[in-house]
């Protein structure tokens, strides 16, 4: 499209600029034809009148010097005749007799003079050089002198060619400037739609925040409106199906670790073993289905500034939530660092799934009366939680963390453990298992608050991470 309009625009001014151009050269030059003669016109009509008065040469030459050119320039001829009285009766032999004289130099062919004279009208004859002016005049012998004036080609033709030129550079600059103006048009219409098909594409690989500028003409801009108002209808939807997903996964998990704890509580029998394997299905089931809603969660831009949530109240949210059952199961509980508030670049509904995973795992992997904590450490360029407990560990961590990355396997299914390593590298943080000072098990979540993306392994995220370390181990 753009360069068609670059063609058009073309092809339209140079169809302008021939169409005037082309006319206003051809009088540009009869003008400088017509100034031409006209000056010529003024040099025999200085002559004329020194002709009607003398026919001698030494006059005639002053005359024709006092006009301003030579013998060269402007010639005279005069045809012999003899003279009449005042009556129109013919003089006798020798009385009032005309002389011929031929006063400079001779261009014009003589049948051409001759003519001029019986017209007695002025003309004009082609010579070598250029042409001659030829103008008659009556002398007092009543016969008919022809002033003849030479006008070279150059100036005929004086100032045609810089016209011309004149002409020819301005059609140039305009074709120019219709070419630089139809371009920037073209660009303004086809880069809005260039950015229309780009979405189109990036939406339909998958990549839900993809957004169109709405500018350009009404019709494109239009067209945009309507592209990312789709676009945001489609991640609303697929945002409400996660949400529901989510909240039934909340629902489900506390009543189905109380029905966990409750079946452990039946003793031994074919009953209680049949009860206790439902359970145990139906944690897998629910897994299941919480691990397909996760895959499918949008992949939207990142969030801007101010997005995410204060970490000390979503821990004190989910503590005061499990500590319930932490009473009833008579484990100790302690929380730390949630005193003030602690944002990160984490939506709410991520974080607390992530800590309800791990505060799941405790109370499904741990005796009762197994205490258990977190902290939050706030450091200057990362948050770090800590979620640890004093259950009998972890044997081996690398093994735990190859099921929470989709190997699950001993029948557990590392879902828990895969809610918290999408969270932390989601900012360019990651998640470590170690040994707790409470003897058990501590999974540390390094949150990275400049939220530089999925990149945790990158050079310059792990200078950082050290840098973080170093600062929260000084602090603690």
């Amino acid at each position: 499209m753009r360069w068609a309009l670059v063609k058009v625009c073309v092809a339209v001014t140079t169809m302008v600029v021939v169409a005037f151009a082309v006319p206003l050269g051809l009088v540009i030059k009869e003008m400088a034809r017509d100034r031409a003669f006209s000056n010529a016109e003024r040099e025999a009509a200085a002559v004329a009148p020194a002709l009607s008065i003398t026919t001698e040469r030494e006059q005639l030459e002053r005359v024709v010097a006092s006009a301003g050119s030579d013998d060269e320039g402007i010639a005279v001829h005069i045809p012999a005749a003899a003279g009449t009285d005042s009556e129109g009766r013919v003089l006798s032999d020798g009385e009032g007799v005309t002389k011929a004289l031929d006063l400079g130099r001779r261009r014009a062919a003589e049948k051409d003079i001759e003519a001029t004279r019986k017209l007695g009208r002025a003309s004009t004859s082609e010579v070598p050089g250029g042409f001659t002016l030829l103008q008659p005049v009556a002398i007092g012998s009543g016969a008919i002198a022809v002033v003849e004036v030479y006008v070279p080609e150059a100036e005929v033709s004086n100032g045609v060619g810089t016209a011309w030129a004149v002409l020819a550079a301005v059609g140039a600059a305009l074709v120019v400037g219709s070419v630089a103006v139809a371009d920037r048009l073209g660009v303004r219409m086809v880069q809005p739609a260039q950015r229309l098909v780009e979405g189109a594409h990036e939406l339909g690989e998958g990549q839900l925040g993809a957004r169109v500028p709405e500018e350009g003409p009404t019709e494109l801009r239009l067209a945009a409106v309507a592209f990312n108002s789709m676009a945001d209808q489609v991640v609303q939807l697929l945002a409400n199906e996660r949400e529901l997903a989510a909240d039934l996964s909340h629902r489900l998990r506390t009543p189905l670790t109380v029905l966990r704890l409750n079946a452990a509580s039946l003793g031994e029998g074919p009953a209680a073993d049949q009860t206790r394997a439902a359970v145990a299905q139906l944690e897998r089931e629910v897994d299941t289905i919480i691990r397909t809603a996760r895959e499918a969660k949008p992949q939207t831009t990142a969030p801007g500034p101010g997005a995410g949530c204060d970490a000390a109240e979503v821990v004190r949210e989910r503590m005061e939530f499990w500590s319930a059952l932490a009473e009833d199961e008579g484990r100790k509980v302690r929380t730390a660092g949630v005193d003030r508030p602690v944002r990160i670049p984490v939506a709410r509904a991520d974080l607390a799934a992530a800590l309800d995973a791990l505060l799941g795992n405790v109370f499904r992997h741990t005796p009762e009366g197994t205490a258990f904590a977190v902290d939050v450490h706030h450091a200057e360029d990362a948050v770090i939680v800590l979620v640890s407990d004093a259950g009998p560990g972890i044997k081996d961590p690398g093994a735990a963390m190859a099921r929470g990355r989709g190997s699950g396997n001993d029948g557990s299914t590392g879902l828990g453990l895969d809610i918290v390593r999408r969270l932390a590298e989601s900012t360019g943080g990651d998640v470590r298992i170690g040994s707790s000072v409470l003897g058990g098990t501590e999974v540390r979540i390094w949150i990275q608050l400049d939220g530089r993306g999925t990149e945790p392994k990158g050079r310059r995220g792990h200078r950082g991470r050290v840098r973080g370390r170093k600062r929260v181990a000084a602090a603690r």
